[in-house]
């Protein structure tokens, strides 16, 4: 029997890594799409919509949805951008900061369930193969 391919070994992990992150951010009224969103601005806080759009793997149309919503709610807000008075940078808030707080325990349990059976060491490994495998076909486009 042929082994499967690496791409469907990774597709079927980010299916059921976002299926399970869904479920563990559902109570806070959030989907997977938006609580990456968060995290990135929690690392980079001010982007455009643009480029969290890049950085949360989504389209631009998406995003803008996705924004609202986030607006709406009181995670993000947004604010002209000093150097570039058209473009709107979209900031954390910190009921956003508030509500990534409550998930750092469950999603940091999430990941250990997932490099559960491999040691140290290979999750560690692991991790750098990840990194490198992305930033082989990041650097292509």
């Amino acid at each position: 029997m042929e082994r499967p391919s690496l791409l469907y070994l990774v597709k079927q992990l980010e299916l059921v890594v976002r299926a399970r992150l869904d479920e563990i951010v559902r109570t806070g009224g959030i989907t997977a799409l938006q609580y990456t969103a968060l995290t990135v601005l929690e690392r980079h806080d001010g982007l455009s919509a643009a480029q969290l759009a890049r950085d949360s793997f989504v389209t631009a149309q998406t995003m803008a949805d996705m924004v609202r919503a986030l607006e709406s709610r009181g995670l993000i807000h947004r604010e002209r951008n000093p150097a570039n008075r058209r473009e709107l940078l979209i900031h954390l808030t910190d009921e956003g900061r508030g509500l990534l707080a409550q998930y750092v325990k469950p999603v940091r349990e999430l990941e250990e369930e997932m490099t559960g059976r491999l040691t140290e060491a290979q999750a560690a490994g692991f991790r750098h193969a990840l990194i490198d495998s992305w930033q082989a076909l990041a650097s292509i486009s």
